[in-house]
């Protein structure tokens, strides 16, 4: 652990890893409490696994774009630390697997060698921003959201105000009205729009999937581009202040619209702009690197042995970008997963004919991009030898998923084999419908939803039934999600649970029905719209039937011993540890960021750390007395009466009158200075006020 200290440039990075690897020595030796450990390792991309003693590790890539040099590098990683696989997510991520707690430090040294960074890709944080895949090169995109994503990347990653959320918060944005980025199932969404010459982006807000699925809401048609961090920025202020955190069920953004209004929701971000760090922010649209292209040569003569298999992945999996002369082609990749055997001879094999930037796509795929027309027959050869030239790219063939049951302490039944099983059923006995890209297939391995089967024209989440005395693995069904464009779609409709070893059953009695049943040019929703949820209540309920059941539904997808509901086991302390002290000492480390970060003239960001302060010591104070509250004006509002009223606390001032000054004064040096000076008094009044009740 020593060596990487002086390797790396970026001081700050550095001290982020030597502050991860101190942090795992304290919870070794038992000296922080395991949830404060566990959303610190979260912050840093570390996630416990469903197998004990070992972790999932998140590589953040915003919005999925990865060099070459990256991902060769990521794959040297899984090598090195994990399972020799890369797992492609539906943000876009990268995860590897069986990851040594002890050795997350050093891996993300190594990753930061080339740019790569695990900060914040879980947590309750915010998460990797996607963005469509085709960013930049979709002929029918208003202009490239690339960098206004990289953008909010960039300045919210390690930013004050972002990382101690009450949940997650997760931003997407699209290229065109498309919206194949689905903004309308994300906390923040963005689609990008013209007024003349003038960009910007029309918002939603307040979407999310989950067990249970919200629309976001059309807040702002055209939000000019410079408002862009700012409204972001004033947004996740107030999510942070008002947003739930007892209740993590409860805690995302369509909660807190549903809880105060939509109304009163937007005033709340309009009144936090005053505090914002900046009013206005002009994003850099030439600040990314541009890929570099492959070379104008000749390409080999390949002789194409499947002229179908050829047109087909031609028809499907290719398309022209908006740069004349260039065509971008996505891979579909099997339930999201590559080895990194695999990953390499990936690189090597496409290297002469595309050039050097891969997009991660948000159905687990890889859009390889520039590629001269007269290069596309021998990449197809040099894809196809890899397996790497499957026809149906985001078609009814092309299933996501997450990873369920094969590492996820939620997951509740198995999700990958389920989707290699489906996918072989339309390959098998449906292959007109690789062309067909209306209908979409997702499955999670349970109700959370990764795998996004909340907006699936047909999805799946893993579940159990009762069957006498025993559980059997189910599948619960949903029919009619999808996405309508600009904003607009909708989340698809329980239909009805089955045993999941009947899965393939409820595939075919739902395409067969439609390909039976539709109208001419009727799409897959206009057609569930016509005949309604029950239709395929009554369509399926036959495969419900428990009175039937065979030795095999007993055993889940992949496996071969009799099924389990289960969930993995994390980590533990080890010890009982004071929570009060816990948070005592998360307020002197806060303080000290508030006073670095004004020593360092980053004004807005001391004061924040400052506001941060006065939450966790009046929560500690608080929880002496056995009181808990669900957000942070909650905690203002309780400390008000418990303490300062009572002359337990002598303030100047009501605590709430205190504390909520940060967002009534602009973020200056004068501002700034008093308030952490306000905020070091407060946090002594505290200490002493809890030296005195240790000793009653």
């Amino acid at each position: 652990m020593q060596s990487f200290r002086t390797e790396l440039e970026n001081p700050i990075v550095e001290q982020d890893i030597i502050d991860l690897e101190l942090k795992i020595r304290a919870f070794r030796e038992g000296k922080i409490h395991d949830e404060k450990f566990r959303s610190l390792r979260l912050a840093r991309g570390v996630y416990g696994q469903r197998q004990p003693g070992v972790q999932m590790v998140r590589i953040k890539l915003p919005f999925g774009k990865v060099s070459f040099r990256q991902l060769l590098k990521i794959a040297d990683i899984s090598d090195k630390y994990a399972s020799s696989n890369l797992h492609l997510t539906t943000r876009q991520d990268i995860q590897i697997h069986y990851v040594s707690l002890d050795r997350t430090p050093e891996l993300w040294a190594e990753l930061e060698q080339d740019d790569i960074t695990l900060r914040e890709a879980c947590g309750n944080t915010v998460r990797n921003v996607t963005a469509s895949p085709t960013a930049g090169i979709d002929p029918n995109e208003p202009f490239d959201v690339s960098p206004y994503a990289h953008a909010t990347f960039a300045y919210f990653l390690r930013n004050p105000i972002c990382q101690d959320m009450g949940r997650k918060f997760k931003i997407a944005f699209s290229a065109t009205d498309d919206d194949t980025a689905f903004t309308y199932i994300h906390d923040l969404g963005f689609i990008p729009k013209l007024k003349g010459e003038e960009r910007g982006f029309k918002v939603m807000l307040g979407g999310g999937l989950g067990a249970i699925p919200s629309i976001a809401h059309p807040v702002n048609e055209f939000l000019p581009e410079d408002q862009l961090i700012p409204f972001i920025e004033s947004t996740l202020r107030v999510f942070d202040r008002h947003g739930e955190r007892n209740n993590r069920n409860k805690a995302r953004m369509k909660f807190l619209v549903q809880k105060i209004g939509l109304e009163e929701l937007l005033r709340l971000i309009a009144e936090e702009r005053t505090a914002n760090k900046v009013k206005s922010l002009e994003v850099n649209r030439h600040a990314l690197r541009q890929p570099l292209l492959p070379e104008e040569v000749s390409f080999p003569e390949v002789e194409i042995i499947n002229k179908h298999h050829y047109d087909t992945w031609l028809q499907t999996n290719v398309f022209p970008q908006k740069q004349e002369g260039f065509f971008g082609v996505y891979i579909k990749v099997l339930t999201g997963d590559i080895p990194t055997v695999k990953a390499r001879q990936l690189v090597e094999a496409i290297r002469p004919y595309v050039a050097d930037e891969i997009k991660i796509t948000i159905n687990q795929g890889l859009l390889l991009q520039y590629v001269r027309e007269a290069a596309l027959p021998a990449l197809f050869v040099a894809l196809d030898q890899l397996g790497y030239a499957i026809p149906g790219f985001n078609s009814v063939a092309d299933v996501t998923t997450c990873p369920g049951t094969d590492t996820c302490n939620l997951g509740i039944s198995n999700s990958t084999e389920m989707a290699r099983e489906l996918e072989n059923l339309i390959y098998d006995e449906y292959e007109d419908l690789i062309l067909n890209q209306d209908i979409k297939i997702k499955i999670s391995g349970c109700m959370n939803s990764c795998g996004q089967h909340g907006l699936a024209h047909i999805g799946f989440h893993g579940s159990s039934l009762k069957a006498g005395a025993k559980v059997i693995p189910a599948a619960q069904v949903l029919v009619g999600g999808g996405t309508f464009g600009d904003g607009a779609g909708r989340a698809a409709d329980k239909v009805i649970k089955v045993p999941s070893k009947r899965v393939k059953d409820v595939l075919r009695r739902i395409l067969n029905d439609y390909s039976l049943n539709q109208l001419p040019g009727e799409t897959f929703n206009a057609y569930y719209d016509r005949f309604g949820k029950d239709h395929y209540y009554q369509l399926l309920k036959p495969l419900a039937d428990l009175t039937n059941l065979t030795d095999d539904e007993f055993v889940d997808w992949g496996h071969q011993e009799t099924f389990q509901t289960a969930i993995g086991v994390g980590e533990c302390a080890g010890v009982v540890i004071d929570l009060v002290a816990t948070l005592l000492y998360e307020a002197d480390e806060k303080h000290g960021w508030a006073k670095r970060a004004f020593e360092g003239k980053a004004y807005a960001d001391a004061i924040y750390h400052a506001y941060s302060v006065f939450i966790s010591g009046a929560k500690a104070l608080l929880l002496d007395k056995g009181v808990k509250s669900s957000t942070q004006t909650g905690i203002i509002k309780e400390f008000d009466i418990h303490y300062v009223t009572e002359h337990e606390i002598e303030l100047d001032g009501a605590f709430n009158d205190i504390v909520l000054q940060i967002n009534k004064n602009e973020p200056s040096a004068e501002f700034a200075e008093a308030y952490l000076n306000q905020a070091t008094a407060f946090l002594e009044k505290v200490k002493v006020k809890r030296e005195a009740l240790v000793k009653l």
